[in-house]
């Protein structure tokens, strides 16, 4: 159990590991001495591990999880190219940022199908892969809104709370979580997913000051979220340390959801 925290050499492949959480991720697994495969869409894990520094230690691969006919593919392309990997986190959404009144079907059944289908097929080829290793781990991204409503209040003009699609898309995660995580259990592929806080992006607390402090106002803890405290918990999801842990929800929202 000494090293069951370590991730060194096992292979994590990070779903929007360019954006503001997943930059974390993907820098703090890599300092535990996983391997990791970066990707996102367009130029932008390239970019990101590049400007970070982290090429040495970091591949990349671009991929646009909206295009679901390509998925299948895409697993057997990076297979190929690194081998089956031992961990998948996927931190991809997506969302309009449209009010209720102005939300229409087709954006409903765009948005959802990215974040759910999508998701489901992407776990679902990886499983496959690691099912036929022995082992793996999988670690989905839900939300808070995925359990509880945004607060009209904290959400004042000119700030758009999160829209009914997204959090739809997120609850959706939570129970597929569990579904997978009971399907594959007996082939030793675990299933967690992780349900982030307000943890808005440097741009946002620069821009939106007023609003920042809103949010820290609703959280127990008085603050909003720090990126590397995501990082933390997905290691943990991750590690051999969380063994006989699958199904699970991991709520890192400093206490949001508990009042």
């Amino acid at each position: 159990m000494n090293n069951a925290f370590q991730l060194k050499d096992k292979l994590i492949w990070v779903i929007g590991g360019a954006g503001y959480l997943g930059q974390a991720v993907v820098t703090f697994l890599s300092n535990l001495g996983a391997k990791i495969l970066c990707i996102d869409m367009e130029n932008r894990a390239a970019d990101f591990v590049n400007n970070a520094g982290l090429s040495d230690s970091v591949a990349t691969a671009s991929f646009n999880i909206n295009d679901t006919g390509f998925i299948a593919e895409f697993v057997k392309e990076q297979v190929a190219l690194y081998g089956s990997p031992d961990g998948l986190v996927n931190l991809a959404f997506g969302s309009t940022s449209k009010r209720l009144e102005e939300l229409t079907d087709e954006d409903f059944d765009k948005v959802n199908h990215a974040a759910l289908t999508a998701t489901f097929i992407l776990a679902r080829e990886v499983a496959n892969n690691m099912i036929e290793k022995g082992r793996g781990s999988i670690v989905l991204f839900s939300s808070m809104y995925g359990m509880v409503s945004p607060n009209d209040e904290v959400y004042e003009a000119p700030m758009s709370k999160n829209p009914l699609e997204y959090g739809v898309g997120k609850a959706g995660i939570i129970q597929m979580t569990k579904y997978l995580a009971v399907h594959w259990a007996k082939q030793q592929v675990r299933v967690n997913c992780i349900s982030p806080g307000p943890f808005p992006n440097p741009a946002v607390q620069q821009n939106y000051p007023d609003f920042i402090a809103r949010l820290a106002k609703k959280s127990p803890m008085g603050r909003i979220g720090v990126a590397d405290e995501i990082a933390g918990p997905v290691a943990f999801l991750l590690s051999d340390v969380s063994g006989y842990v699958t199904g699970h929800n991991l709520v890192v929202d400093g206490g949001w959801t508990s009042w």
